[in-house]
């Protein structure tokens, strides 16, 4: 069995307590991380040796953004894709080697897209949907099995949102951000492993904002993370968890882990 993590941590050195208790207790092979927040030469290598994870590969910056995959399987990296065309450090692409059988993993932090959904007067808005695009026309061209993970920024479906009704003009649910996506998934075939282990009718989220500090009680939330995978590779997953405990913890990100399992 091979069990690939991704979690939105937002910021890997204010909650590296937060990713090592997860380590110990689920005992992921492989774990994404995106909003890392730091460059490259000052990202916590050691922490993660200390736990065995002695294979990274980490695309980050100063400050904002950053993804970094972390696993105790062999990695080769494979691509930095800039599907801002800006620089800003949002993907890494890896080989995972040893029991992985040497799977493709796309690591991928998707702009949040600001505030107001409307590309004319938010550029943020537009970059995000320009993004989607390119990361459209890259899954045309993928050709072996992979499995592409992350803070996607968008909650596709009805019951990925508490509400469907009160968010269509909220960015992360609006029908064009939903048609882009569902054009990349298009794209390639992907899978959304997620939503092949909780069924579409049944509500399902992964990040709950800090504004609301009551989130259990009310669970406004979103499914903003997602792990997707081409069919082939999908039909080897044989469960999928959603880890709600973590955003309960001390300091927590306001996203939670998820784990798919596989068996290769």
């Amino acid at each position: 069995m091979v069990k690939i993590a991704t979690w939105n941590i937002n910021s890997v050195r204010l909650r590296i307590d937060q990713v090592t208790r997860f380590l110990k207790e689920e005992q992921p092979d492989v774990l994404c991380l995106q909003e890392i927040k730091v460059a490259e030469n000052l990202f916590p290598h050691a922490p993660f040796e200390e736990l065995g994870y002695t294979h990274r590969a980490v695309h980050g910056q100063k400050g904002y953004h950053g993804v970094a995959t972390i696993s105790r399987l062999p990695l080769r990296e494979l691509s930095r894709h800039d599907w801002q065309d800006n620089g800003e450090a949002r993907h890494v692409g890896v080989e995972v080697g040893g029991a992985a059988k040497g799977m493709l993993l796309e690591n991928v932090y998707i702009p949040a897209g600001g505030d107001v959904p409307d590309r004319a007067v938010n550029d943020k808005f537009g970059q995000k949907l320009d993004f989607l695009e390119r990361m459209a026309r890259w899954a045309e061209t993928v050709d072996r099995p992979s499995m592409i993970v992350g803070d996607f920024n968008i909650a596709p479906l009805e019951h990925d949102v508490w509400s469907s009704k009160s968010l269509q003009k909220v960015v992360s649910h609006t029908p064009v951000e939903r048609e882009a996506l569902a054009r990349f998934k298009d794209a390639h075939g992907w899978v959304d492993i997620g939503r092949e282990h909780v069924p579409h009718d049944e509500k399902s989220y992964s990040w709950w904002s800090y504004r609301n500090r009551d989130w259990k009680k009310s669970n406004r939330g979103r499914r903003l993370d997602h792990m997707w995978a081409s069919p082939e590779l999908a039909k080897q997953a044989t469960g999928h968890e959603v880890h709600l405990a973590c955003r309960d913890w001390e300091r927590p990100s306001d996203h939670i882990p998820l784990v798919t399992r596989f068996e290769l």
